[in-house]
């Protein structure tokens, strides 16, 4: 492994990718440092005292990663936010919600107050996705000591990253699970196989790369690997781990047999990510507008309310292709196995 990682004390190649929205946990942190690994909290969605308390949860006691949503608006139509209210309001209705008087919302994620957080009490590495910040906060986290990690999803993108000063790229196929890192979110990332990616990237630029999409077993792990990447990342692999805070109902969707297919979706967000198939994105993916995070507050409500119902026609059930193969153990023995080819 190079350099960069080997610093802090990773060699297991499996890190634990930052998985927002809860599965994402300082205790499934802690249990991938154990393996020697290195796991990410999740910074999205969060305020930074939130963020803050997580990160005193593991500060003292494993080397990890913080991840931050880079501001990358992608503004909303009014006339389709409402027109697309209107088109989710049944199942709203359903636990007593009304899409119709719904505001847009067009906020960066409490982006200043993290910012300053991870600048003020410097944490191992950070990683960002949705965009690539200014080179002068990326120099001045790597002034302080953080290693930084950025997201990409194509050749341009690794270009851009690697202009702005970052040390490592983690490089997304399109078969991820949650979000796409794409930085042009208005346009869902085409389909190319990560090890094709891997190639296209690493005749861009020279940076130590994390290969990330897909990665279901040891073959995949062992594949990537040989590619020429540094780690790769699991994301859909440890959905269903012991430490996860994945939901319930998210849990048994990922168990189901009955689910066939992942599928790219705005649905719930108006951002181009792949979950499992359900009623909600059956019925709106076809013309759900873009809009982040504008339709992310839309249909947060009512995605809080169905997980709470056990209802998972209408929750994000984010998936990567690689679904069947997450299974319900302990965060250890997960990224034990995935890298026992290695």
């Amino acid at each position: 492994m190079a350099s960069p990682l080997r610093a802090l004390g990773v060699d297991n190649p499996v890190l634990a990718a930052p998985m927002a929205g809860g599965p994402s946990t300082p205790a499934l942190v802690v249990a991938a440092a154990r393996t020697g690994s290195l796991g990410f909290l999740a910074g999205g969605y969060r305020t930074a005292d939130a963020l803050a308390e997580q990160i005193s949860e593991v500060r003292s006691r494993v080397a990890f990663g913080v991840n931050l949503f880079a501001p990358n608006p992608l503004p909303v139509d009014p006339r389709d936010f409402r027109r697309y209210a209107a088109a989710i309001a049944p199942e709203a209705r359903a636990f007593g919600i009304d899409t119709g008087p719904a505001d847009i919302v067009e906020d960066d994620d409490h982006w200043t107050d993290k910012v300053d957080l991870l600048l003020a009490a410097p944490v191992p590495v950070v990683s960002f996705t949705f965009a690539v910040p200014e080179p002068a906060l990326v120099a001045s986290l790597r002034a302080a000591g953080t290693l930084v990690v950025q997201t990409v999803t194509s050749p341009a993108e690794a270009l851009l990253a690697a202009e702005a000063g970052a040390d490592v790229l983690a490089v997304q196929a399109s078969a991820a699970g949650g979000h796409s890192g794409t930085f042009t979110p208005e346009h869902v990332p085409a389909p190319v196989p990560l090890t094709e990616l891997l190639g296209r990237v690493r005749a861009t630029v020279s940076l130590p790369l994390v290969a990330a999409g897909g990665l279901a077993g040891p073959g995949d792990v062992a594949g990537a690997l040989r590619a020429g990447v540094d780690a790769v990342m699991a994301g859909t692999a440890l959905l269903r781990a012991d430490e996860a805070g994945t939901s319930l109902p998210h849990r048994a969707a990922l168990a189901d047999p009955g689910r066939r297919r992942t599928v790219v979706t705005r649905a719930f967000t108006g951002r181009p990510a792949r979950a499992l198939a359900n009623r909600f994105t059956d019925r709106h993916s076809g013309h759900a507008p873009s809009g982040y995070p504008a339709l992310h507050h839309l249909t947060r409500p009512m995605r809080q309310a169905a997980a709470a119902a056990d209802e998972p026609e209408l929750i994000h059930l984010w998936a990567g292709t690689g679904y069947r193969d997450a299974t319900a153990e302990p965060a250890a023995r997960i990224l034990t196995r995935l890298a026992s080819r290695v």
